[in-house]
């Protein structure tokens, strides 16, 4: 069996305040492995733990306890940045440049040049449908084409780990189509995929396993093939809030917010 690309064990993290007094336990002891070839999806609500995985396994944060290693090394290292590719939720590029100058820039952080990252900035440029706007300033482009540039950076250093944070955010039909194929794609190149994404439906159209955080605990995992139901309705009951009244109920009623009849008026006949 294949060695794991990335792999976390007994991972916790609790957030302090300015005088170290736990505010938030974010994560509690989890644990998930991501083989090459594989597309796993970290799913849950918001608040679940989710984002504080992602940026401790990216170096971003240190945990508390537990371990993490990518392709056998520390997150935050020079090795395991070599070999991770990373697509935000939130695309932030400079506005001022274009789809071929941002590549070009994060092309030469990697160590990159000459005609292999010229190779490699056409070839991306060609993947994500770009090749006609190489040349217009970034901050011109609708979310979507900003985020086809984001999804291109994150494959400029031909990653064993892809990291993706919301993939299809603000892509149209055709866009998230587009996307999820190069997903499975990357699948057969061998490429471990991990994603996390609120749209169940594209989760379910590309991952081999998942798991579910739900307030820093796992309340599932397993092999998406497995499901009996659709995942949208397996991820539903798996974190429930039974104890949680209607939205209005729990707001009080708010009796005002309704919508009131038109008003009329008799107007004379002419």
């Amino acid at each position: 069996m294949d060695t794991p690309v990335l792999q976390l064990d007994a991972v916790r993290k609790t957030f302090r305040d300015f005088w170290g007094r736990p505010t938030v336990e974010a994560v509690h002891g989890i644990g998930f492995d991501v083989r090459p070839g594989e597309i796993f999806g970290l799913l849950g609500p918001n608040g679940s733990g989710k984002s504080t995985t992602i940026r401790m396994l990216l170096g971003l944060l240190r945990a508390d306890a537990g371990t993490i290693r990518v392709a056998g090394h520390a997150p935050g290292s020079r090795e395991a940045a070599a070999v991770t590719g990373y697509l935000p939720e939130i695309t932030h590029l400079h506005p001022f440049l274009t789809p071929r100058e941002t590549l070009a820039y994060y092309g030469r952080l990697f160590g990159l040049g000459g005609r292999l990252l010229k190779e490699r900035i056409d070839g991306l440029l060609r993947l994500t449908g770009l090749e006609y706007a190489a040349d217009r300033r970034v901050g011109t482009f609708s979310k979507g084409m900003t985020r086809r540039v984001g999804l291109a950076q994150s494959l400029i250093n031909a990653p064993r780990l892809l990291v993706l944070d919301e993939p299809t955010s603000g892509l149209d039909p055709i866009g998230t189509r587009e996307v999820k194929d190069l997903i499975l794609a990357l699948r057969e190149r061998g490429i471990a995929v991990l994603m996390s994404s609120h749209l169940l439906a594209d989760v379910q159209d590309c991952c081999d396993r998942i798991l579910i955080l739900d307030r820093g605990d796992v309340r599932a995992s397993g092999r998406v093939a497995d499901l009996k139901e659709t995942l949208e309705t397996f991820f539903l009951r798996t974190v429930s809030r039974t104890d949680t009244p209607p939205p209005l109920e729990a707001a009080g009623g708010l009796p005002w917010l309704a919508a009131a009849p038109a008003p009329t008026e008799d107007r004379p006949r002419p």
